[in-house]
């Protein structure tokens, strides 16, 4: 088993356990004071979890459609039924979609309590599970309504993994496919449980160095900000990982446009999209206004026009203050 640590100020760093077996260091990682453990999770999680304490399994749905206001209000009542207190723990058992959850919950119930995640996607494992940002959709965006909330631990037991059906296994590739661009290079040379790994030191190295995203952690968001647009105007057809795909080859063609890459530079990027086996183009229906309005609501956005996170001379960087009539040109590359 491999241990990566996310250093953080004042106390709070916390270990990423990472391999096969590692489900059994969990009761390890709960608090020792806590005397009851919320388990979220969806009835879809094949996995069970022993937390060496009295717990109780909370079920939310699943699909994105249930990544809401309501879901987290519904989930803090029952906590509150259940009589779970301060001294309590959470743990969030599943993929992004329940850590993100499960994380806000614990963020904002009784103004926090500890949370351990355990991570049982490949998306959540090299990335959902891991810095503390959690968070549920509007309809206007993806997680535009959230809280930092650092984990206890991070559990990423790679034998969870081997259930995953193809879809799901496809959304965890887009953001390993992300990763080539911030230092993992041929991440796909690598075995499983060094994949997860190198992925988890490239995140917590980012989070250590601006942990509330005020400038570099939004590099971890490369092809995102259309890859969310997608996800939105396409009602989720696209798994997250699919449509960041996507993002990744557009923000590449929109790095050319605006001369920071060159052809050999785009042609990398769909060759390692395309080597993943992920999509490169959007899905069909997609109308380019309703997917500039959303790419206009991305968090990243400032006061000085679009903010995408490109490639360039100097690797992956935040870039302000792009024309608009750039980036919809950028759109007819990945038609």
């Amino acid at each position: 088993m491999i241990t990566v640590e996310v250093p953080l100020s004042g106390g709070r760093s916390y270990p990423v356990l990472v391999g096969d077996g590692a489900l059994g260091e969990l009761a390890a990682h709960v608090p020792e004071r806590a005397r009851r453990v919320a388990v979220v999770t969806q009835e879809s999680v094949p996995v069970e979890v022993d937390t060496g304490r009295e717990q109780r399994v909370f079920t939310i749905g699943d699909g994105e459609q249930h990544k809401t206001v309501a879901t987290l209000q519904s989930l803090c009542e029952d906590f509150a039924e259940w009589g779970l207190t301060r001294s309590d723990c959470v743990v969030g058992l599943g993929g992004g979609l329940v850590t993100d959850v499960a994380g806000f919950a614990a963020a904002v119930y009784h103004r926090g309590l500890p949370v351990v995640h355990v991570a049982t996607t490949l998306l959540a494992q090299i990335d959902a599970a891991i810095g503390g940002k959690t968070g549920v959709n509007l309809p206007q965006g993806k997680n535009l309504v959230g809280a930092y909330w650092q984990p206890r631990a991070v559990v990423c037991d790679t034998s969870t993994l081997s259930t995953l059906p193809d879809r799901e296994w496809r959304c965890g590739l887009g953001e390993l496919a992300k990763y080539h661009w911030l230092g993992g290079g041929r991440l796909d040379e690598l075995d499983l449980q060094e994949q997860v790994a190198a992925c988890v030191r490239i995140k917590a190295e980012v989070v250590a160095s601006d942990e509330r995203e005020s400038g570099r952690r939004a590099l971890l968001n490369y092809g995102h900000t259309l890859g969310h647009a997608i996800e939105i105007a396409g009602g989720h057809d696209l798994r997250h990982g699919e449509a960041v795909a996507v993002g990744l080859v557009y923000a590449a063609e929109l790095a050319r446009r605006l001369g920071r890459i060159d052809d050999a530079a785009v042609a990398e990027h769909r060759r390692v999209v395309g080597e993943y086996g992920l999509p490169s183009r959007l899905p069909e229906g997609l109308d380019d206004d309703d997917l500039m309005t959303l790419m206009a609501r991305d968090k990243k956005v400032l006061d000085d026009g679009l903010t995408f996170v490109l490639d360039g001379p100097a690797g992956v960087e935040v870039v302000p203050g792009v024309d608009p009539a750039e980036a919809r040109a950028a759109l007819a590359a990945v038609r």
